[in-house]
Order: C-alpha cells, then structure tokens, then sequence
C-alpha cells in the first residue's frame, strides 16, 4: 500500500508532468480549477489548485473532502503512483471504476484531451 508521502510524490510528478506536456494536454492543464483527490485506502484527501497547467497541492485532511472541488478524484494509493508512473492507464481504471473522476460537463470536455 502506498504512503501518504508517495502519494503527496505522485502528485508532484504529475504536477511536473502536466506542466511539460504540450498540444492539447497542456490546454486542458490550463485550466484553473479547485481539485481534490481522495486516497480511499489512506482515506485521506489532498486539495489544492489546478492552475496554469500545474497542480498544487495545498492541504492533505483525513477523511473525504470537506468541500466540494470543481474536480474531483478518488482512488487506492498504489493505483494513483501506477497511473502517474505509466503502469495503470488511466482511461481503462476510470472506465473500470478503479479510479473516479467527476468534474463540470465542459471540465470533462477538457479533461478528455490527457486521456
């Protein structure tokens, strides 16, 4: 099972790796959105901004998110450092149910682009 601090490092990475995508993935990373992502088996909860083309995280809590992000994530640990370090494809895992992603409908629009 992953850690709180190799989630925290998988955020990181993805952060780093959206803000060096090019094309369409980093005009959809350009957006500036509230997120939150829900490690269900630490059930904590990171939170923070999507913004330009960038994620920072700005506070970890226990337990599910406390407020409603614009986009919002929830998975396993292990399946959130695989997906950011290319094991779990990320369309197939949220196809599956393995990974949640809900967002506004021209947020998903957007989205769809990194998938």
């Amino acid at each position: 099972m992953a850690t709180i601090e190799e989630c925290r490092d998988a955020l990181v990475k993805l952060s780093d790796n959206l803000a060096s995508a090019d094309g369409e993935v980093r005009s959809a990373a350009a957006l500036d959105r509230s997120v939150s992502c829900h490690i269900k088996d630490l059930d904590i909860t990171f939170t923070g901004r999507l913004e330009d083309g960038r994620i920072e995280v700005r506070d970890t809590q226990p337990g599910p998110p406390r407020e409603k992000a614009q986009i919002r994530l929830a998975m396993t640990g292990d399946d959130l450092v695989a997906m950011v370090n290319g094991e779990l494809n990320f369309a197939k895992a949220w196809a599956s149910g393995r990974v949640k992603l809900e967002a506004g409908f021209r947020d998903l629009l957007q989205l769809r682009k990194m998938l």
